[in-house]
């Protein structure tokens, strides 16, 4: 990893409740990279991402982002350093419309020209077409996928340095999952750094330059995309076997 540093964790320790979860985790995001992280149910992943984004802040370790110590910083806050957060079941505002929703991404860069916003937002219609012939319709009324595409594009919205997923193939069906996955792809070739959190590793195999393997609350290894592409299907031939 070459690249300038986005995000930097380092030997974060979390605990929820009196239980320890993460143990010690260290990572490094570089600007430009899509990075997975990959693990089965119950490895801390989701508790990584509260950690880096303050729902859920660390006992011990440092954080820091575009190398500003953010250790344990409200999440508001990181939203003005251009951190974006597509969290677990997406967390839309479900009675607001869908365009709604998407400008609410934009809070935090208030004072920007509306010719500015009507910009972006067009930018990501071109991005989730389905979205379009969406826009004034109430947000929850949407498919599960369709409100997927609105917790993206509510997050680029912001503007983001740095965007973290959280399981956004969770619940989907496989054309919706391909079709997301796919912009996000799209973004990658943009440059923007994106953080996955997945445990479809076909599917972050696809987009990710390489991954971070969690178990047990620790990171215990590292794959390249193509190492990730080949356990995957280790993994589906050992499942069909």
């Amino acid at each position: 990893m070459n690249a300038e540093p986005v995000l930097e964790v380092e030997n974060v320790c979390t605990f929820r409740g009196r239980v320890q979860v993460l143990w010690d985790v260290s990572l490094v995001v570089g600007r430009g990279e899509t990075v997975a992280i990959v693990g089965p149910n119950g490895a801390g992943k989701t508790t990584l991402v509260g950690s880096i984004t303050g729902l859920v802040p660390p006992v011990s370790g440092r954080i820091r982002v575009q190398g500003v110590d953010v250790t344990a910083e409200r999440p508001e806050r990181l939203a003005s350093r251009r951190v974006a957060l597509v969290p677990e079941r997406r967390g839309i505002f479900a009675p607001l419309t869908v365009r709604e929703n998407l400008m609410m991404g934009a809070y935090s860069r208030r004072g920007v020209p509306r010719a500015e916003l009507a910009a972006d937002l067009e930018d990501v219609l071109q991005l989730f077409p389905p979205l379009r012939r969406y826009i004034d319709a109430i947000a929850g009324s949407l498919s599960g996928g369709e409100q997927q595409m609105v917790a993206i594009g509510r997050a680029l919205m912001a503007k983001p340095e740095l965007m973290l997923l959280d399981e956004p193939s969770l619940g989907l069906a496989p054309k919706v999952r391909s079709e997301n996955f796919g912009a996000l792809a799209r973004l990658a070739q943009r440059g923007v750094t994106i953080l996955l959190v997945e445990q479809n590793l076909r599917l972050a195999a696809k987009i990710c330059g390489r991954a971070y393997l969690m178990q047990r609350g620790r990171i215990v290894g590292t794959e390249t995309a193509e190492e990730l592409a080949r356990s995957a299907r280790r993994t589906y031939l050992e499942s069909h076997g």
